[in-house]
């Protein structure tokens, strides 16, 4: 099992969708305080849809509860400044993926958190700042899992060729 770790997540949307993440990955979503937003939020359970009681979230009063909860996990902290890319990790099953709050990114205190394993960034153009803290998770969560061979995942469904154009009709 994969761990997500938001860091002071601002905004609801973005953890909404984190929610939906960990529901179909089986990944942990930990949620440090402070949040910026209440975890009732109307905009928070819209994102996460029906998704909320098939997801395992769990909040962590600061940092150092998340790490008490994480004793043997591997620490891949996202940020900008990384020092290789995220593809470049070789994941195993219980590793935790640190995202930091939306306006900032993680900052330099987390970042030298002696439990950091390492710093990873995702590649992007240059001159942009920075990915949506939900898709930046997305992206990280689904290499890790795609590593670990999409574990648990369900069986491909038989897919049927789609219909040529001259036999669909006209609307």
């Amino acid at each position: 099992m994969l761990h997500i770790v938001f860091f002071s997540p601002r905004i609801p949307q973005n953890t909404g969708n984190a929610i939906r993440l960990a529901a179909v990955t089986g990944a942990t979503l930990h949620l440090v305080e402070p949040l910026g937003f209440d975890l009732s939020e109307p905009k928070l359970r819209r994102a996460g849809l029906d998704y909320h009681d098939l997801a395992n979230v769990v909040v962590h009063r600061d940092l150092e509860a998340a790490w008490a909860a994480l004793p043997e996990a591997r620490v891949f902290a996202f940020a900008t400044r990384g020092t290789r890319s995220f593809t470049d990790v070789a994941y195993r099953d219980g590793d935790a993926l640190l995202f930091g709050p939306e306006p900032t990114g993680l900052p330099d205190d987390v970042l030298a958190d002696p439990r950091v394993t390492d710093r990873v960034r995702i590649p992007m153009l240059a001159g942009r700042r920075s990915l949506n803290l939900a898709n930046s998770a997305a992206l990280g969560v689904y290499e890790a899992w795609r590593q670990l061979g999409f574990a648990g995942a369900a069986p491909h469904a038989e897919v049927s060729e789609p219909a040529p154009l001259s036999e669909l009709g006209e609307s």
